[in-house]
């Protein structure tokens, strides 16, 4: 196989390459191309023409609709070796999302016709997706009923988690979402995102320095996302 279609640590790898007979590698590998994006920039937007199967390569990205009054209401936050067109790519022939980078970020797009045909004659390569597809759909849910059953502060406390265990690893890192996303992804009002940050803030829980987070006391963030 051609070196440069070798996807290491890339997590089509596993999905296209190491399954498929060299035949459907190198279509796959001829169709590859990846494509770099700056924060703010849009990579899918909402009711375009499905041409590509979109794999996040690197960066963080978030996939939202926009309502009727043209607000926006965020789905999901993406990270590496996420299958960012997966919630659209099999149920219609254009998008019913849009997805944005949060940071500079670069997809790695493979032509969905030749996945179309891939998938039509390899059983194997078929049930994958349709695995990760499940699993993207099951967080999807879970996320939204956990988000849900919390009051305002354990809302913010459980995204601050998310970001620190799930995104950075890290107890400390720069915030990617302005307080007004913050509060479409949790579905509060901008007021009290701001209002329940600087709550933590003043109770010691964190450290806020314009963009950047600090979780100083981890386990009594992780108190109020769990009773909160």
């Amino acid at each position: 196989m051609d070196p440069a279609c070798s996807c290491e640590l890339c997590e089509l790898r596993g999905l296209f390459f190491e399954s498929l007979k060299k035949e459907y590698a190198d279509l796959i590998c001829s169709g590859k191309v990846e494509k770099a994006f700056k924060q703010g920039e849009t990579i899918i937007k909402e009711g375009t023409h499905i041409k590509d199967f979109v794999y996040l390569k690197s960066g963080l990205v978030k996939l939202y609709r926009r309502d009727d009054n043209g607000r926006e209401q965020i789905i999901s936050i993406a990270k590496p070796f996420d299958y960012v067109s997966l919630l659209s790519v099999f149920s219609t022939d254009r998008y019913n999302y849009s997805v944005t980078a949060l940071e500079d970020s670069v997809t790695c797009n493979l032509n969905m016709d030749d996945i179309r045909t891939i998938i039509k004659q390899n059983g194997n390569l078929a049930l994958n997706l349709l695995q990760k597809m499940s699993v993207l759909a099951d967080t999807l849910i879970l996320d939204s009923l956990e988000i849900r059953k919390k009051h305002l502060r354990g809302r913010v406390a459980f995204l601050l988690l998310r970001f620190a265990n799930e995104i950075y690893f890290s107890n400390e890192f720069e915030l990617p979402l302005s307080r007004k996303e913050m509060a479409e992804y949790v579905g509060m009002t901008t007021e009290n995102v701001i209002r329940s940050l600087s709550e933590f803030r003043k109770d010691g829980i964190l450290k806020i320095y314009g963009k950047t987070i600090q979780i100083v006391n981890m386990e009594t963030l992780r108190s109020i996302s769990e009773f909160g």
